[in-house]
């Protein structure tokens, strides 16, 4: 059978670094002093510095569509239709830019056959399949695959995927596309659980290739680990006012059990050099850290990656594997998962060229 490379990764951010105005922003807005005192103190126990938006933050500017100040006006913040209009018109714009990073060569424009995007932030239609195609002059003849509503472990989903369709057509290559513009669904709200979940998402994209030439990531293989009784401790639902995310407090718990009771599932038997992790919190990277009992070297990535940008739900996961193929050495053998609703585990094994 032939194998599968995930063989180069480019990512994006929008311009707005928003975390600092973000926690100013949602501070002001919570009225209980005890629970504006206890957002305060876990925004900076969050190891999140910086997070990226398509909403500008500078007030008082105005007159701009994009204007976080405007958009989010206390009392009237904005309907669903209105976030997705605003989708449509910013999330090209993203998807651009990181498709640009990733320089596709009239060879690979060629190879690629198949479009898989990742989304589950916005949609429209005809949507971002369509603007990504046109972008890069792909032939009409493409094939699209649209991976939405998924969360947070999407991307390992799409490149399930993209490593079925190579090993399938070892001649072609698949470009997997995973944009996320969670800022978009900050609602106004006096619960207190409801704006801590607020504080970790941010808008990201990431834009990889995966083909059958032997470089990069070999994509070795692919397992899903539903955790039992965990169905509602994360939901994402389409509301009025954006879609509505619930994250209970128990997902680390959870997951670090979890993590525990699949250990001998998960690492195997040889041993993993490198892991991706996806960086939902703090909470859930040190919830993986001791169940897996990694060092804390073992998970550097995944930290850096939630400091320099928090959670991009489903793009997060490949700003890690794209740091670690900038450090990476042949021979070495990496893991990757991602958590979302279900509850549910997605895992990925990899071998470095």
């Amino acid at each position: 059978m032939a194998k599968a490379y995930l063989q180069r990764i480019a990512t994006a951010v929008p311009e707005n670094d928003i975390h600092r105005q973000f926690v100013e922003f949602a501070a002001d807005m919570l009225q209980d002093r005890r629970a504006r005192s206890i957002f305060e103190r876990l925004a900076a126990r969050s190891d999140i510095h910086h997070r990226y938006s398509c909403l500008h933050v500078n007030r008082g500017q105005g007159g701009e569509a994009t204007d976080a100040w405007r958009f989010y006006g206390s009392g009237r913040f904005p309907t669903t239709a209105e976030r997705m209009k605003l989708f449509e018109e910013c999330a090209p714009v993203l998807a651009r830019k990181a498709l640009n990073k990733l320089a596709v060569s009239d060879e690979e424009r060629q190879k690629i056959r198949h479009v898989l995007v990742t989304c589950c932030t916005g949609f429209y239609a005809p949507g971002l399949d369509f603007d990504i195609i046109d972008h890069l002059g792909l032939p009409d003849s493409t094939e699209r695959t649209m991976v939405g509503f998924m969360g947070c472990y999407a991307a390992i989903n799409a490149l399930k995927l993209a490593r079925h369709i190579v090993r399938s057509d070892p001649d072609s290559m698949a470009l997997v596309v995973n944009l996320e513009l969670c800022s978009l669904h900050f609602h106004e709200t006096q619960d207190l659980n409801e704006v801590i979940s607020f504080l970790l998402f941010s808008d990201g994209c990431s834009a990889a290739l995966v083909g059958g030439d032997a470089r990069g990531f070999e994509l070795e293989s692919f397992s899903a680990t539903r955790i039992e009784n965990t169905r509602e401790l994360i939901t994402w639902r389409v509301g009025n006012l954006g879609f509505d995310m619930f994250l209970s407090g128990q997902v680390p718990n959870q997951i670090a059990k979890a993590m525990k009771e699949k250990k001998a599932a998960i690492t195997g038997d040889a041993p993993v050099d490198l892991w991706a992790i996806h960086p939902g919190g703090r909470a859930i990277l040190d919830a993986v850290e001791n169940g897996l009992e990694l060092a804390p070297d073992d998970l550097l990535a995944s930290r850096r990656v939630l400091s320099c940008f928090g959670n991009m739900s489903s793009a997060t996961v490949m700003f890690a594997m794209e740091k670690l193929m900038s450090e990476a050495k042949s021979g070495q053998r990496g893991c990757a998962i991602s958590f979302g609703p279900g509850m549910t585990a997605e895992t990925m094994r990899f071998n470095v060229v």
